[in-house]
């Protein structure tokens, strides 16, 4: 993709449709879809990976269980770049490198591509009877960490020593026929050569695929220092960005760092400020209060700064993960959203808080469908005001069949399996079935219209106004007029795209 792509995207999984990538190829050959999607994302489960369905990478290779490369070419063939996930901070324990690491120890040529704890804290702490280093008070008492306790993996080397190795994420460690063995998530140490030879060779591979958006999942805990947050640490986090930035410049890749933080900390400013591109996880939340409320004041509030501010965004509905509620702080007084969490939960959603801290919202989780109450004419009037929102729009898969939540799919992956509530896997003959909705068949008129007219570009004129229970969302580029109409207090709206007198595309829900 290149900055000038602002069509639509699909996001899925590569086998959230016919069981493989070549089921979404189907699909997005099919003539009720042609000219609906300028790009797909597809979630990292395109790799081989073993946890997290996908977000725990082994290798960047194709996962041929799911993908060929005859996909990807059909992908090229109808004119579909790609937006792909690159894990910055860490890589499966099942990775070539850490199992080179198991087998080796000190003799390992990766000894140092993931965080030997010792070495990092050398000097800033003292020893403990179990072998790691505990940090003195004033070097960790502003790390932020993910899970309860030091983030340590402890690795058994060949020779039977223990040496702790940071782990931010996931770990899970078991005796099996005498021997050690291990799940989780490592971190790299972006102090070695040998991990930025490897983002090279990971970024070359990722733009071979056909990818032109480049979503950097967990970038924020790469860059780690002694008495620093180990989360957007400054100026270390921007270093990692510029430096991996002129690697992906090489191969035309734009590059989409994915953080959640509340409209109040700014981190998304900063973000765009630097030239990046930055996600809008402020929509989704902002629409269902807008028809809850029977208000479009807060959304033409953030369309205009948007647009004011030039900020290239990817926005969205709904997505692999759940509906954002901490980014809102700020932006929505705390009272509405915690209105909100109160009426999706109400709906069937199932609440995530932030890292087990029962006092703070972070997300909901629950298909858009099933958030808006199962409501066609407000997952229309959603869809509509999210094309006409300044950015690049995603469409998650199940949003676009009108998919209700999951809680058969929840109960299969058993403790904390919220997430699937929102993950269902459509054979073939389903997604046809759907494709009959009237639902979808006006969400893809509208998908079309997006990609279909010259006004819908990154040089526009935007304006937004709001009164009342109405919402007017206005794009302009030279003779060309794109306008939506939009009434929160009974999902009507229009839209029409005029070409100086003559009128292209009209389409209302009375």
């Amino acid at each position: 993709m290149t900055k000038q792509n602002i069509g639509p995207m699909l996001n899925a999984y590569p086998d959230s449709v016919g069981g493989r990538l070549s089921g979404l190829a189907d699909l997005l050959e099919r003539e009720e879809l042609r000219g609906a999607f300028a790009s797909l994302y597809i979630l990292p489960s395109l790799y081989h990976s073993d946890l997290d369905r996908g977000f725990c990478v082994v290798d960047y290779d194709l996962n041929e269980d799911l993908a060929v490369r005859d996909d990807l070419e059909r992908l090229k063939a109808l004119g579909v770049d790609l937006k792909l996930d690159f894990v910055l901070n860490h890589a499966s324990v099942m990775s070539p490198q850490f199992q080179n690491l198991l087998e080796k120890g000190e003799q390992s040529a990766y000894r140092d591509f993931f965080i030997d704890w010792n070495k990092f804290w050398e000097g800033c702490g003292e020893m403990t009877g179990e072998g790691y280093i505990q940090p003195d008070p004033q070097f960790i008492r502003d790390m932020f960490f993910r899970k309860p306790g030091l983030p340590i993996l402890m690795v058994r080397f060949p020779d039977g020593r223990e040496v702790p190795y940071w782990n931010t994420f996931y770990q899970k460690v078991w005796e099996e026929d005498g021997k050690r063995k291990y799940l989780g998530q490592m971190d790299l140490n972006i102090r070695s050569p040998k991990v930025w030879e490897f983002y090279a060779r990971t970024l070359e591979k990722l733009a071979g695929y056909g990818a032109r958006l480049i979503r950097l999942d967990a970038f924020a805990y790469a860059p780690k220092a002694p008495g620093k947050r180990n989360f957007m640490n400054e100026p270390e986090t921007w270093e990692v960005l510029d430096r991996v930035r002129q690697m992906a410049d090489g191969h035309g890749l734009t590059l989409l760092p994915e953080i959640h933080a509340s409209y109040g900390e700014g981190v998304y400013k900063v973000i765009a400020g630097k030239g990046y591109a930055v996600y809008d996880f402020f929509l989704p939340g902002l629409i269902i209060d807008a028809l809850e409320h029977r208000t479009g004041e807060y959304l033409a509030r953030w369309a205009r700064e948007l647009a004011e501010e030039g900020v290239f965004a990817v926005n969205m509905l709904g997505c692999h993960d759940g509906i954002p509620m901490l980014d809102l702080k700020g932006l929505l007084p705390d009272e509405r959203i915690q209105g909100l969490i109160d009426t999706l939960v109400a709906r069937g959603g199932y609440v995530k808080n932030l890292h087990g801290a029962k006092n703070m919202y972070y997300q909901v989780n629950a298909t858009y469908y099933s958030a808006l109450g199962e409501d066609d004419r407000k997952l229309l009037l959603a869809r509509a005001v999210q094309m006409f929102m300044p950015g690049k729009p995603q469409v998650w898969y199940l949003d676009l069949f009108a998919g209700r939540n999951d809680y058969a799919a929840m109960e299969r992956a058993g403790k904390d399996g919220h997430k699937e509530i929102n993950r269902t896997n459509l054979t073939a003959a389903d997604a046809e079935a759907r494709l009959g909705l009237d639902v979808v068949q006006k969400q893809l008129a509208l998908l079309k219209m997006r990609g279909a007219y010259d006004v819908f570009s990154p040089d526009a004129a935007i304006s937004a106004a709001a009164e009342g229970s109405r919402l007017e969302l206005r794009w302009e580029r030279g003779e060309e007029e794109a306008l939506l109409t939009a009434d929160f207090a009974d999902s009507a709206f229009r839209i029409v795209v005029r070409r100086g007198g003559e009128t292209l595309f009209t389409f209302s829900q009375a």
